[in-house]
């Protein structure tokens, strides 16, 4: 089962994973610079993602390693909302998204391939 990290822990992660191991106090600092959190919020976050087994912590200094990919969090999170928004049809989120903007030939195209590399591998 995959981990549920709520919009506060996806920030911290988000930091861990563009920019790799990190201590607190470095996490800390980008975070405050890019939505004014302070020192406490914080490391409480990086504290709920630790118990959740979410990032590893180390010496020195607090050094926080992610131990989820952002590409789990990013399934588990479409996952959810597959689910909770379109009563878990694909069909449905894939039509929502393209009904929603004008696409480019480009755009059309590169999904186009993408349907069809998935296509090639079911076979």
């Amino acid at each position: 089962m995959a981990v549920k990290l709520f919009d506060s822990e996806l920030k911290v992660m988000s930091v861990l994973w563009k920019e790799g191991d990190m201590t607190a106090k470095q996490i800390s600092d980008i975070l405050k610079a890019e939505i004014g959190w302070n020192m406490n919020t914080t490391y409480t976050v990086i504290k709920k993602c630790i118990a959740k087994g979410a990032i590893q912590r180390g010496e020195p200094h607090f050094l926080c390693h992610a131990l989820i990919p952002k590409e789990a969090a990013q399934e588990a999170e479409t996952d959810e909302l597959i689910g909770k928004l379109y009563d878990g049809s694909v069909d449905k989120l894939f039509a929502a998204l393209l009904g929603r903007k004008k696409l480019s030939a480009e755009q059309i195209a590169a999904l186009k391939q993408i349907v069809g590399d998935l296509d090639e591998v079911d076979k």
